[in-house]
């Protein structure tokens, strides 16, 4: 089967995901740069292969990289190796070390920081109401950018003036674009800047989740020092970019939706179902990267070998009409039951969904409600995709807010 060859400037992603699921549940792909792998594009194999114990999250099972053919320099080496974490491990270890984050990321607790939240979004919109009226405001850069950013980094102890080089950072560790004779100083980079990060939690501890983490360690919970600094570095690269997609693409689905954004505005139709037709229909996340089998796994007609790699591709299985009906290409947020899985399943699901919910469902009716009569200052037809192949992420939101 000749392979669908991911576009790395990503710019048509719904025409690419149509692709990928027209192929089949089990699709052979090409990623930016060459790399060979397989996708997973329909909605009930995805379920069933993310709670495969015979897909593992151990890069040293891939052929390709046992056989050396993964280059050191490969823009997307961050995101296939991103070192050992909760989401680089599999069983008790896994365990161990999602547990400790889990234990601070629980309903209960992200609700205490609701008043945070609400106070971060507040402060954001006095901001954005000092735009000159009918001036175009980049609401990404100006909003939906800056909270998550700031709740994340309150919660794990990061300091407001390391954003800017963590900004240009993570740019680079996304992007499909980054020269490969830059990745490994960007890489090296990230490290230092995380390292640097611990090092002082661990001399001035507070409370926060990386102080909760040394202290962990330090108590026989037995994390590392690298499993500290790669957990920070995945709970602050997950826990902004995810949510800045969300409100983003949920601000782009109602200003096309003219007739369901006047349904929610007037209070008929709940915040909580524009969240979750936003994740099924826009997920944040478009392919997740990678698991490996262990031993060949039969997919529909298909086998996924032994030593293969396996992306996720969300933004195919999420307008799967074998789970959704004939109408899961269309955004709709009277849509019952939504039982969609854009924060993943089984093992490795997301432990920072609860804070995502809650943060797009106190900034976007609070955006709303300041600013009724918002716009898109521009065609929906010339918002640009960032080319980032695991993130539905725009470059910029050009809105009018009256």
């Amino acid at each position: 089967m000749t392979p669908i060859v991911l576009d790395p400037f990503v710019t048509d992603l719904d025409g690419e995901s149509a692709a990928l699921r027209a192929a089949g549940p089990l699709v052979d792909v090409e990623l930016p740069g060459g790399v060979a792998c397989h996708a997973v594009t329909h909605h009930a194999e995805a379920r069933q292969l993310l709670t495969d114990p015979r897909l593992v999250k151990d890069i040293n099972v891939w052929g390709a990289w046992q056989r050396g053919e993964i280059p050191l320099d490969w823009p997307l080496i961050g995101l296939a190796n991103p070192g050992r974490s909760m989401l680089t491990v599999d069983g008790a270890d896994h365990r161990r070390l999602r547990n400790l984050v889990a234990q601070a990321l629980t309903v209960k607790r992200v609700e205490h920081l609701r008043a945070g939240i609400r106070a971060l979004t507040d402060a954001s919109l006095d901001r954005l109401a000092t735009a000159p009226e009918g001036e175009k405001v980049d609401l990404k850069a100006e909003f939906a950018y800056p909270l998550p950013m700031n709740v994340i980094s309150e919660l794990m102890g990061v300091d407001r003036a390391d954003h800017p080089r963590l900004k240009e950072l993570f740019e680079k560790f996304f992007s499909t674009q980054t020269p490969p004779e830059e990745v490994p100083q960007m890489m090296a980079d990230l490290g230092e800047l995380f390292t640097k990060i611990v090092d002082a939690k661990r001399d001035h501890p507070g409370d926060d989740l990386t102080s909760a983490l040394i202290a962990a360690s330090e108590d026989g919970d037995r994390l590392t020092g690298e499993e500290i600094v790669n957990t920070l570095q995945l709970i602050i690269a997950a826990g902004h970019e995810t949510t800045i997609s969300l409100i983003v693409n949920a601000v782009v689905a109602l200003e096309t939706h003219p007739e369901q954004r006047a349904r929610v505005l007037s209070g008929e139709v709940p915040w909580e179902s524009v969240i979750e037709e936003t994740l099924r229909w826009s997920t944040p996340t478009s392919h997740v990267l990678f698991r490996f089998a262990t031993e060949d796994v039969e997919v529909g007609d298909r086998i996924l070998p032994k030593g293969a790699a396996l992306i996720v591709s969300y933004g195919a299985l999420g307008r799967d009409e074998t789970q959704y009906g004939p109408t899961a290409g269309e955004f709709d947020v009277t849509r019952s039951p939504n039982r969609h899985i854009a924060f993943g399943h089984g093992p490795h699901v997301c432990p920072g969904a609860a804070l995502s919910r809650l943060e797009a469902g106190i900034a976007l009716p609070a955006l709303y409600a300041r600013f009724p009569g918002l716009k898109l200052a521009v065609p929906a037809s010339e918002l640009r995709n960032k080319p980032i192949v695991t993130q539905n992420d725009l470059h910029e939101l050009p809105v009018r807010l009256s």
